[in-house]
């Protein structure tokens, strides 16, 4: 599984970059980053290279953080490649929550991250379908 942070943020001006910044000063890089808002406020999901260190820093500075176990898969970089991946989990009778992706300069498809109410299961539908799932070393370092 993928650990992803999911930080709160008020929707003020500034703010996702004070939360990028903190980051950024205690070195920590960012894989990919998501946000959603409403009229108050802001969900943040983000993927670090150190997420341990990441959730201590930001909860350091006073941010709210909570963390989130995803999976990611890579999906192929062809029409119809993310078509799969979905129909995939919607015939194993899984609900996708919320998903994003990102593409990794080296690789040859998008990484594609999603939330689901069951990780395992959904991994194990995936994996029997031909897709790759990624673990936390495809995408970061263990820091914890």
């Amino acid at each position: 599984m993928i650990r992803q942070l999911s930080v709160f943020l008020e929707n003020n001006p500034g703010r996702l970059a004070e939360l990028c910044r903190v980051l950024g000063d205690a070195e920590v890089n960012m894989r990919a980053l998501m946000v959603a808002d409403t009229a108050e406020y802001g969900v943040v999901r983000v993927i670090c290279d150190t997420p341990v260190r990441a959730q201590e820093v930001l909860e350091g500075a006073g941010f709210g953080v909570s963390v989130t176990e995803v999976i990611a898969v890579e999906v192929p970089d062809r029409p119809g490649g993310l078509a799969h991946v979905l129909e995939l989990l919607g015939e194993d009778g899984l609900n996708v929550e919320y998903a994003y992706c990102f593409v990794e300069p080296s690789g040859t498809g998008a990484i594609d991250i999603f939330r689901v109410e069951d990780p395992e299961r959904a991994s194990r539908a995936l994996d029997a379908g031909g897709i790759r799932v990624l673990g936390a070393a495809d995408l970061y370092r263990a820091d914890a």
